[in-house]
């Protein structure tokens, strides 16, 4: 199953094209104005697939604003490393070699961070800090989907 969700993330990254605006218009209903900021830092890719993650979490149940932002942003530790989309699947595949591949892999206690600064509530810091929560099992399986 996560080799499977693997590969079609990288299918699905193959395209650079943005995501449709009404997606983006939905998506930033749900961010704060530092949540925002953090937002426009991901890439077409990235943007393209939290707004999947946060459709398919929206399907399992009724989330708050709150959650909703977490699932918008559960990746956006990743921009740190600004890593490729190949660099990526080395960095998934062969493990920490480069600092950039360390935070690559360490992108969600980064990210968490990132949303802190950003003046995200303690409900997002807390899905996104992974605290055991009926939120946060569906936002997992969302992102495996």
């Amino acid at each position: 199953m996560v080799v499977f969700h693997l590969v079609k993330r990288f299918v699905g990254s193959l395209s650079a094209a943005a995501p449709p605006v009404h997606d983006e218009v939905w998506a930033e209903s749900f961010l704060l104005d530092g949540e925002l900021v953090l937002w426009c830092r991901l890439g077409n890719v990235d943007r393209r697939h939290a707004i999947q993650v946060a459709r398919r979490l929206e399907v399992l149940g009724s989330w708050t604003r709150d959650e909703m932002a977490a699932a918008l942003l559960h990746d956006i530790g990743k921009t740190v490393s600004q890593l490729s989309t190949l660099e990526r699947v080395a960095a998934t595949i062969l493990g920490s070699r480069t600092t950039r591949w360390r935070e690559y892999r360490d992108h969600e206690r980064i990210g968490l961070e990132l949303c802190r600064e950003a003046g995200s509530t303690a409900v997002t810091l807390a899905m996104l800090g992974n605290e055991p929560s009926n939120a946060v099992t569906a936002l997992r399986r969302a992102d495996r989907i």
